[in-house]
C-alpha cells in the first residue's frame, strides 16, 4: 500500500489540484477530498470570510487540523490549498500518509486561471503581482513531493495518466 494509502496533490493555486484530483479519484475509484471545501463546510463560511474575520493564522490552524484528519483515511485523493505546505506538520503528515504529487504551471497560466477569482483572499489587489510574489516566496515549498508535473499545456486526462503511471505498483 502507498504511505497511508492516499495520493496528496500540492502546488500553487491555479495548477489544477481540484480538477485533476476529481478526475484521478474517478479513474481510480477512490474518494476525492478538497481540504479547502472541508474547511468551508466545517466553518459554515468561505475561506475568504475566514481570512477577513479571523485572519490567516486562524485559517492555517483549521487547515492543519483538517489535513491531519483527512489523511487518517485511505484510498483518498486529497487536494490541498496552495499554502498548506508552509507548515512543517502538514508536510510531515502528507509524506507519512500519502504519495505526494506537486502540480505546477507557468506564472502566465496561473494568472490566466485565477486572476479574476475574487474568492481567493491572497489575490486581493493586483492579482498578477500577487501571483508572482507568492510563486517567488514558495518556489521551493513543494520540493518534498514524490514527483512533480507541469500542468501548463496538458489536458486533465494526460495528467491523470501520468500520475497513475507514477504510483507505486499495486496501488492503482
Amino acid at each position: 500500500m502507498l504511505n497511508g494509502g492516499n495520493v496528496v496533490l500540492i502546488g500553487p493555486m491555479g495548477t489544477g489540484k481540484s480538477t485533476v484530483g476529481k478526475a484521478l479519484a474517478e479513474k481510480l475509484g477512490w474518494t476525492f477530498v478538497d481540504t479547502d471545501a472541508v474547511i468551508e463546510e466545517k466553518a459554515g463560511t468561505t475561506i475568504g470570510a475566514i481570512f477577513a474575520e479571523q485572519g490567516e493564522p486562524a485559517f492555517r490552524k483549521m487547515e492543519s487540523e483538517t489535513i491531519a484528519s483527512v489523511l487518517q483515511g485511505e484510498t483518498r485523493i486529497v487536494s490541498t490549498g496552495g499554502g498548506a505546505v508552509l507548515a512543517e506538520q502538514n508536510r510531515k503528515a502528507m509524506k507519512t500518509s500519502g504519495f505526494v504529487i506537486a502540480l505546477r504551471a507557468t506564472e502566465e497560466t496561473i494568472i490566466m486561471r485565477v486572476g479574476n477569482d475574487e474568492n481567493r483572499p491572497l489575490l486581493q489587489g493586483n492579482a498578477a503581482e500577487r501571483v508572482r510574489r507568492i510563486l517567488e516566496e514558495r518556489k521551493h515549498a513543494y520540493d518534498f513531493a514524490d514527483f512533480t508535473i507541469d500542468t501548463t499545456d496538458k489536458p486533465v486526462e494526460v495528467i491523470v495518466d501520468l500520475i497513475v503511471s507514477r504510483l507505486p505498483r499495486g496501488e492503482a
